[in-house]
């Protein structure tokens, strides 16, 4: 089974973010990057998938040069190659531009399943999955906990709402989007790290694919959020602050 699995490289959850001078974007220069969580249940679920049926798993990822070490740790993981898609600016592409450059950059490999995260942890978006499959006419299931092969394609485990589960069947080839927890991602090992140096990693700069730059919508500032509400402490006998507390609610807060 050839098994795509789409990673990207995003800001890291401790790091102290700094908004750029045109309050676009963040000073990337100051922080560190991680692969996104969501991608990482996807990666793991594409190497059980390999190990049970054999195959291909080959990372996919769009973005500047250091986007790489995001790609070698998936090498590292176990994925047999990678094609990078070089963009110094794919934070300006919104979700379907971002799609359209994927689904040209690999419009030639011939996956039996392509993976991605449900979501990023940057911009948190969900749609370039299944726009993705779309670009590419192939059918899709969205936020999948548990993957199935059978004969005639794939028998998948939705997560819906309210603890509900769906099970569908999906022919081949098609595109899945992972739900987070539906796995228990591995660590590289020092011999898959040696492995990973030697592996092949595709560049493709994203301008040679000729990909319309006309965007469906636009960054227009990026700000921390102002606090506008303060913690207010009530002294007093209990009878005291409960009658405080019920003066406050009913025409402070409006709430009563």
């Amino acid at each position: 089974m050839q098994i795509g699995v789409c990673v990207k490289q995003v800001p890291a959850k401790d790091a102290p973010l700094a908004i750029a001078d045109n309050g676009q974007w963040i000073r990337e220069t100051d922080i560190g990057f991680e692969t996104n969580e969501p991608d990482a249940y996807a990666l793991e679920e594409a190497l059980r998938l390999k190990e049970k049926h054999g195959g291909e798993v080959v990372a996919i990822s769009m973005g500047p040069e250091r986007v790489k070490h995001t790609i070698k740790e998936a090498l590292a993981k176990g994925a047999d190659r990678a094609i990078h898609v070089l963009d110094d600016q794919f934070y300006r592409l919104d979700p379907l531009a971002s799609a359209r450059s994927l689904a040209a950059a690999i419009e030639k490999e011939n996956f039996d399943l392509i993976l991605t995260g449900l979501q990023s942890d940057d911009h948190g978006f969900g749609q370039t999955g299944v726009l993705l499959a779309e670009l590419l006419g192939r059918p899709h299931a969205t936020i999948i906990m548990q993957i199935e092969v059978i004969e005639t394609g794939l028998k998948l485990k939705r997560e819906l709402e309210a603890g509900w589960f769906q099970w569908v069947e999906l022919p081949l080839p098609a595109v899945l989007t992972i739900q987070s927890g539906c796995n228990k991602p591995r660590y590289a090992t020092l011999k898959g790290i040696m492995a990973a140096k030697k592996k092949e990693i595709a560049a493709v700069p994203r301008a040679s694919l000729n990909i319309p730059d006309a965007l469906t919508e636009e960054i227009v500032r990026i700000y921390v959020p102002q606090k506008t509400k303060k913690t207010e402490f009530i002294d007093g006998t209990p009878k005291e602050i409960a009658a405080k507390l019920v003066e406050k609610l009913r025409h402070e807060a409006r709430v009563l």
